[in-house]
């Protein structure tokens, strides 16, 4: 029985891989890392900056880039102190915003502080193909993506669609918050993505793969 049950596995595995679109690197860069939760206001986006942040840090010969996938409430303006619209390189693909050294690029450079984005899937989805296919961000070593918190249909996109070498899952303590987080490293376990969990507990911060 326990070979028939590996067996099936196997075959449900290679389908769903089969069925997976073919991944395409973003122009420039050589690794993306991933930021994810599965609820909002746990911390994401200050994870993602300080990753950022902390990458260049270690080794200041390393280019790194911050991409703020978080369509309906984009922080890392805020975070990054970055305003002001992209300019345009001559192949019309949009030019980061720079701070502290990271060249960043997110949704709400693209639209007025206290407008509230009210779109439907098709435009969100335009939007993050444009986040992802249309920035000129030179050469990166690393891409840090923060991405919206859940499991819908923009964290499918970036992670089928993108070659990602690691994810990190942030959450508070709260079991309700950690069986969200679970749910979220499920999704990259399945696109055979590296997981780190990242959670608050006891009043200092506990690091863990999932």
């Amino acid at each position: 029985g326990s070979v028939d049950n590996k067996g099936l596995q196997d075959r449900q595995k290679r389908q769903m891989v089969r069925g997976l679109p073919k991944q395409k690197p973003i122009t420039g860069v050589k690794q993306v890392i991933v930021v994810a939760s599965g609820k909002g206001g746990v911390g994401k986006s200050t994870t993602a900056v300080n990753l950022a942040l902390g990458l260049m840090a270690i080794d200041q010969s390393k280019s790194v880039g911050l991409l703020d996938a978080d369509v309906y409430g984009p922080s890392i303006p805020k975070l990054m102190n970055l305003k002001g619209h992209p300019e345009l390189s001559d192949d019309n693909r949009m030019i980061p915003l720079i701070n502290y050294g990271v060249p960043c690029m997110s949704m709400g450079f693209l639209v007025e502080d206290a407008s509230p984005i009210v779109w439907r899937g098709l435009m969100v989805m335009s939007a993050i193909e444009r986040l992802l296919r249309q920035v000129e961000w030179g050469s990166l070593d690393y891409l840090v993506v923060d991405m919206p918190p859940g499991t819908g249909d923009v964290q499918l996109s970036i992670t089928q669609n993108i070659p990602i070498a690691g994810a990190v899952i942030v959450s508070t303590p709260q079991d309700i918050a950690l069986l969200d987080a679970r749910r979220g490293a499920e999704m990259f376990k399945k696109v055979n993505v590296p997981v780190i969990f990242l959670s608050e507990c006891k009043n200092r911060e506990c690091v863990s793969p999932v």
